[in-house]
C-alpha cells in the first residue's frame, strides 16, 4: 500500500491550499481515509476524515475552514484548506483505515509520507 500527499506550500494567512493523497494498492472505496497534522515539537493531530461511505468528521481547528472529499474513481483523497493561519503550519499526513472510528492514529494502519504547509503572518 502507497499513500502520496502532496500539494503543500508556502502561503500567506488568509490563502488556500488544497491537499491531495493518491492511494495505491488497495480497495480504497473500503476504507476511511483521513488527515493528521503534526507542527515542529508537537504531537501528530487529527485534521478531517471521511469515510468509505462518505461520511466526514472534522478537528476542532478545521471546522468550517477545511473540506474533505474523495475521488474513489481516481483513489485520490482531498483536504480543501481556507482562511489558513500561521497555527495551521504543519506537515500533514493522510492515512487509510477500516476501523469503526476515525479520529484517532490507532485507527487507520496505513501512513503517507507527509506534506508540509507553511502559512506566514
Amino acid at each position: 500500500v502507497q499513500l502520496q500527499a502532496s500539494g503543500g506550500g508556502l502561503v500567506q494567512a488568509g490563502g488556500s491550499l488544497r491537499l491531495s493523497c493518491a492511494a495505491s494498492k488497495l480497495t480504497f472505496s473500503a476504507y476511511n481515509m483521513g488527515w493528521f497534522r503534526q507542527a515542529p515539537g508537537k504531537e501528530r493531530n487529527f485534521v478531517a476524515a471521511i469515510t468509505w461511505t462518505d461520511g466526514t468528521w472534522y478537528g476542532n481547528p478545521a471546522k468550517g475552514r477545511f473540506t474533505i472529499s474523495r475521488d474513489n474513481a481516481k483513489n485520490l483523497v482531498y483536504l480543501q484548506m481556507n482562511s489558513l493561519k500561521p497555527e495551521d503550519t504543519a506537515v500533514y499526513y493522510c492515512a487509510a483505515g477500516s476501523a469503526f472510528t476515525i479520529t484517532t492514529m490507532d485507527d487507520y494502519t496505513y501512513w503517507g509520507q507527509g506534506t508540509q504547509v507553511t502559512v506566514s503572518s
